[in-house]
């Protein structure tokens, strides 16, 4: 009976847990505090000693720690993954979950020096991905032994699948927002081309060198000097 009590708790604090993530990915916060709630919570929720979330670099092929809720510097400056490397590089490779009930008797665990320093037993490492692409992982650590099951690696995958789409969706803002800026950029750059243009009776490629120009010596963007130009051009039809 108690352990059937145990077990509900448990369940009810994962559910919690997982509902705080979910009101994360939906609120207003900058990823990088998303992530950082993320970890946060997983590692009180799994009763982890460390808890971090790793991004792919795809032009290098190195993973680096992007958000965790360890104070340890050593831990935090280490240097990144390649793919392939370590135990969470495997991950990576092979895009499935990793168990490793003594890291320091894994072949494949790189920093043991800093687990030794830190405390570190155990650890579960699983991957971000999205459709068959993978971005990173996500790991636990535990200060002592312990055999992971398949509920902690389902809770874990659970949490490694949200977060990979709330990377994936501030991605693509972040995009489309680059796009739209540098469509408001072309449409001021064009009006001010014509403006000078008619003033001056020089060449549309005359006219974007002008303004090139003008926004380097004077360390602005071609959109702030299209802008002001546009802004001085109707002032003067008032």
């Amino acid at each position: 009976m108690a352990e059937s009590t145990e077990k509900e708790e448990n369940s009810r604090e994962v559910v919690n847990a997982l509902l705080k993530i979910s009101e994360a990915i939906t609120s207003d916060l900058y990823l990088d505090d998303i992530l950082k709630l993320i970890v946060t919570i997983t590692a009180e929720t799994m009763g982890s000693k460390i808890c971090s979330l790793m991004l792919l670099d795809t032009e290098k092929q190195e993973l680096n720690i992007k958000a965790t809720q360890s104070i340890s510097k050593e831990y935090i400056n280490k240097n990144p993954l390649k793919v392939g490397e370590g135990i969470a590089g495997r991950v990576v490779m092979e895009n499935v979950p990793v168990a490793v009930e003594n890291i320091m008797e894994s072949e494949n665990y790189k920093y043991k020096d800093i687990a030794v320093k830190e405390g570190l037993v155990s650890m579960l490492s699983v991957p971000l991905h999205l459709k068959n692409r993978v971005i990173g992982v996500l790991n636990i650590y535990t200060s002592k032994p312990h055999r992971f099951s398949d509920y902690e690696i389902g809770i874990l995958t659970t949490v490694a699948d949200q977060t990979a789409i709330v990377i994936e969706n501030y991605r693509l803002v972040v995009e489309s927002q680059v796009i739209k800026e540098e469509l408001e950029t072309r449409k001021a750059v064009e009006k001010a081309k014509g403006i000078i243009m008619k003033d001056l009776g020089i060449a549309e490629n005359s006219a974007f060198k002008k303004i090139q120009k003008f926004a380097m010596d004077n360390r602005k963007t071609m959109r702030e000097v299209a802008e002001a130009i546009v802004l001085s051009s109707e002032m003067k039809k008032l």
